[in-house]
Parts: C-alpha cells; sequence; structure tokens
C-alpha cells in the first residue's frame, strides 16, 4: 500500500471570533469579510484585523479566520505565548476549557477572553475517502516524516475526518521553522 503524502501548511497566529465578540470589536451587525480563501473549504481570511494583548506585549494586525464561530479562540505559537506573557496549552482546535486568557481590541472596543487562547496541536485534516484508502481514523495519532534541508519527523500528529475537510498537514510556525517550512509531509504511522 502507499504512504499517504500531505501538504503541510503553516498556520500563523490567528483568531475565530464568536458573533457576540464581532459586535464589541468591530460594531453591532459587522461581518467579517474576505479576503481570500483558506484550504480549507469555506475558511477565509478576513480582511478584519484585531489585536491582541498580553501580560507582557501586544501584538498587532493579527488576522481573523472565517467564518465565525461558536466561542472565540486565539491560535499562537508557544514562541507567541511566551512573548505576549500568556499561557496557550497545546490543544486541538475548539478545546478551549480552562485555557489562556487574553485580550482583544477592535477598532470599536475590546474584549477580555478568559479562557481561548491555545497553541493548536499539529493535525491533518482528511476526507472520509482519504482516511479509508490509508486506513486512517478520525482522532488516531500517527508520525509524519517530512524531507528538506531540515528533514524530521512529527509525533503525535492527530488526524481529523470529516466530509468537509480538503486533505492537509496543519502546523504552527514554531514547527515550520523547525522543518524549514517544508511542504510535503509522508505519514508513517
Amino acid at each position: 500500500m502507499d504512504q499517504l503524502k500531505v501538504t503541510v501548511e503553516t498556520s500563523a497566529r490567528h483568531v475565530h471570533l464568536s458573533p457576540e465578540h464581532m459586535d464589541i470589536l468591530f460594531g453591532e451587525g459587522v461581518r467579517l469579510t474576505e479576503k481570500r480563501a483558506l484550504s480549507q473549504p469555506g475558511q477565509f481570511l478576513a480582511n478584519e484585523r484585531v489585536s491582541i494583548v498580553g501580560g507582557k506585549k501586544r501584538m498587532d494586525n493579527v488576522g481573523i479566520i472565517g467564518p465565525e464561530r461558536k466561542a472565540s479562540q486565539i491560535e499562537i505559537s508557544l514562541t507567541d505565548a511566551r512573548s505576549l506573557g500568556v499561557d496557550a496549552p497545546v490543544r486541538e482546535s475548539g478545546d478551549i476549557a480552562g485555557s489562556g486568557a487574553i485580550r482583544i481590541e477592535g477598532p470599536c472596543g475590546y474584549v477580555e477572553v478568559s479562557e481561548g487562547v491555545i497553541s493548536a496541536k499539529r493535525h491533518i485534516h482528511l476526507t472520509p475517502e482519504t482516511a479509508e484508502k490509508y486506513g486512517l481514523t478520525d482522532k488516531q495519532n500517527v508520525t509524519v516524516r517530512v524531507e528538506g534541508p531540515r528533514a524530521l519527523i512529527f509525533d503525535e500528529v492527530v488526524v481529523r475526518v470529516s466530509p468537509t475537510f480538503a486533505d492537509s498537514m496543519h502546523i504552527d510556525v514554531d514547527e515550520a521553522n523547525a522543518c524549514c517550512g517544508a511542504t510535503v509531509g509522508v505519514v508513517i504511522k
């Protein structure tokens, strides 16, 4: 059986916002507008930007990923977390209970988010067809080898399977720097 080769994409720091927080940050009824589509169907980088403020530092011009979500979530690298002075446990997207706190500032106001800051766990998005073809299941952990001038092996890569996904692997900026921005990974289980 062939090995699964996946496109490896770098996920830079970004924010997902709830409709309630959108109203506070950008004004009542204002909604995100698409700057460009992302690789996952239906997701986009918004034209709108925010600042995030931790105990030690602020970061301006932070991208927002749309569409809006039920709960706001801030995804940063561990380097960002240290720089900002915030806690960012390594978690799967959406697992924000008890995670870090931060202030988000927009052009019309700010919100103090009591939980929602994470460093996203490295993961692979797969369609059910691809997962079945390669014998992979949702929430399974796999190992992925990337080649290049700083070839390395990523362990504990969580597989996420959904008919709404497109096949790709996401790593954060710290991980991308460690492998010189490798763009293809091979699942070696």
